[in-house]
């Protein structure tokens, strides 16, 4: 039986959001899960690829997809992301969001009241595991 894949949403604009969305990916890959991580599989536009190369590779990474991981943390979300979780939702794939920076109820403002309303959002990595794995 062919693994459940995972798609790894979030900002990849600076090196520490990148790590941050490696390590939501090496958590998903311990469970058992294949991946997709954007920066990894589908390169950044600063190494010289292409926006349309980009983009094509990160529509592919929804292939066969099951499951979307969305990083929530900032001030509100990046519009790459919203627009991956919005995407995941009309192709009928479940979120996750992970926001460990803050409290939801403490970024209402700063999160879509439609995302908040459809979209299972944990506060740490140990309560990502457990949904991850009840997913399984």
């Amino acid at each position: 039986m062919k693994a459940k894949k995972i798609y790894v949403a979030g900002p990849l604009c600076t090196e520490e959001e990148r790590k941050f969305m490696e390590k939501i990916d090496s958590l998903c890959i311990e469970l058992g899960f294949e991946t997709f991580l954007p920066h990894r599989d589908a390169g950044l536009w600063k190494e010289g690829k292409k926006f349309e190369d980009i983009a094509k590779e990160d529509l592919k990474g929804f292939e066969d997809c099951d499951l979307i991981v969305a990083n929530l943390n900032g001030f509100g979300i990046g519009a790459g992301t919203a627009w991956e979780m919005g995407y995941a939702h009309a192709k009928g794939i479940p979120v996750i969001g992970l926001k460990t920076d803050r409290a939801v109820k403490e970024s209402i403002e700063e999160i879509s009241a439609i995302i908040l309303g459809v979209t299972q959002i944990v506060e740490s990595f140990e309560a990502l595991k457990k949904e991850i794995s009840s997913f399984k």
